[in-house]
């Protein structure tokens, strides 16, 4: 008993289970609680920067070669648009088949519209044809300072490749770095230690301000959401899992952790840094993981990916506007592109879900004012899903380029390992 008291997901699942408790009996705790998880969620945005831009140049520089960068790379793209449409279609198929939005009473929702307008104004100053350029930063420090990942991504291959061009005069610059980069790592497992906590804040503050009462009118749309999710998990991912030979089972086993403190505080950026880490302990290079993991933060969104193309679905529901086969064809085609490069950003969901209506011009952008109360509640569903994702994908283009462990992932992945981990 004593051991299970003891771990870390015990702990996290045990402050979610009080932070629900004091959220129902003291909502006046809510911004308390809001402050204690924005603060662990700030202690770990602290590190993610140096974080990601050590574990690539160290990962680059140790592979010596950026012809298998940009490999690896283009895998990791390819294979993040081809399961983020196929999470489109998967939603579009449950929303269309299970129908949330049929009948949807709008007298049991209180629509401010007023409450959109500053995720309308965010989707309208994004400006996709600018995307790509906005990778390149015009001041690297600024982007630290700012947290994006990005643009620290990429000014981060430029300098590992600089340092590997320098040979072994670069070695003791390596060896600084390494030693950087144990400190970092160090530090986040300090950090972590009061996951607990934050997990606790997260959930008291989400159900003080919002309430258990909101979840009731849209219950329908949750169900489908939070089913299609577990299908795609148990059903895709699985499948890729099984082509690619190796257990989803034990992989989320591995990662249950990050799963419990993504659960209690609806971020995914929250265990960024001890995701690169478990991926590494699972047997994937140090390059491979630098390079998938912060990039799929931004391209590899399949559980918003879901999420979203169920909003439009159940919008178009809700206010009886049936769309044809050729228009739900182009609701796939425009959350392929927007759907990616916001990632991290607050609101992320609702910035992406107002941009798309402004584009698609079939529902009103304030209709998205329904879904205010209960989107916190489908966050979590949608954060476990994009990390679990990012895993899989991790291993997937390691393994495609035997940048990839086996033996390390099952000693790793042993019963008696795993419940150290």
């Amino acid at each position: 008993m004593k051991r299970v008291v003891s771990h870390l997901s015990f702990q996290v699942l045990l402050a979610i289970v009080i932070g629900v408790l004091v959220g129902l009996n003291y909502p006046g705790f809510a911004p308390t609680a809001k402050l204690i998880s924005q603060t662990f969620i700030n202690m770990i945005s602290m590190i993610i920067a140096p974080i990601v831009f050590l574990t690539i140049v160290l990962g680059i520089a140790q592979m010596g070669d950026m012809k298998k960068v940009g490999r690896v790379g283009g895998k990791a793209l390819i294979y993040f648009e081809l399961v983020t449409t196929l999470a489109i279609i998967i939603g579009l198929l449950v929303a269309n088949i299970f129908q949330p939005g049929k009948g949807f009473d709008l007298s049991t929702v209180n629509v401010d519209g007023s409450k959109v307008k500053i995720y309308q104004e965010s989707a309208e100053s994004i400006n996709w044809g600018e995307f790509l350029s906005h990778i390149v930063s015009k001041n690297i420090f600024d982007s630290f300072a700012k947290g994006d990942i990005l643009q620290i991504l990429f000014f981060a291959i430029l300098f590992g490749f600089g340092l590997s061009r320098m040979g072994p005069s670069g070695t003791s610059l390596i060896n600084t770095f390494e030693k950087l980069s144990k400190v970092f790592f160090n530090i986040m497992k300090v950090i972590m230690m009061l996951a607990p906590f934050g997990a606790f804040g997260g959930m008291a503050y989400t159900i003080g301000v919002y309430g258990l009462e909101t979840l009731y009118p849209l219950g329908k749309l949750m169900i489908a959401v939070y089913m299609t999710m577990a299908v795609f998990i148990f059903g895709v991912l699985n499948l890729i899992c099984y082509l690619y030979k190796f257990s989803l089972w034990q992989y989320l086993k591995f990662i249950r952790q990050e799963i419990v403190i993504v659960l209690g505080t609806s971020s995914s950026e929250s265990v960024l840094p001890s995701m690169m880490l478990k991926m590494e302990k699972l047997g994937c290079s140090k390059s491979v993981v630098g390079l998938v993991i912060p990039t799929g933060y931004s391209f590899n969104q399949d559980g918003t990916s879901i999420y979203l193309s169920m909003a439009v679905i159940f919008l178009s529901q809700v206010f009886n506007v049936n769309l044809s086969l050729g228009q739900q064809v182009t609701v796939i085609g425009v959350l392929m592109i927007t759907s990616k490069g916001v990632a991290g950003v607050t609101g992320t969901g609702f910035i992406v879900l107002a941009s798309s209506l402004a584009a698609l011009k079939i529902l009103p952008v304030e209709s998205i004012a329904i879904l205010l109360g209960v989107d916190r509640f489908m966050s979590e569903a949608r954060s476990i899903t994009n990390m679990i994702g990012n895993g899989i994908a991790t291993i997937v283009i390691a393994k495609s380029e035997n940048e990839f462990d086996q033996a390390e992932f099952n000693k790793n992945t042993k019963p008696e390992m795993a419940d150290l981990l």
